[in-house]
């Protein structure tokens, strides 16, 4: 399911990143990678924060549906 779908609070093991090479590799570059553990820390207006690796990250609602859990 797509990450904007989770709910917040559980940790989430990232499957795939969908979409074109230049946001793939955006995503990657901010550490959502497959294999890494993810969380939702709040979601706002379909916007979310997450939490990946030891950094918090907000992306809007069309990154976070690009991002497979």
């Amino acid at each position: 399911m797509p990450l904007n779908m989770a709910s917040e609070g559980e940790l989430f093991l990232i499957k795939k990143i969908t979409g074109k090479e230049e946001t793939r590799r955006f995503l990657e570059n901010l550490g959502f990678v497959p294999g890494t553990e993810v969380s939702i820390v709040s979601k706002m207006c379909g916007n979310v924060i997450v939490q990946v690796k030891e950094s918090r990250v907000a992306i809007s609602k069309e990154m976070a549906q690009k991002i497979m859990v």
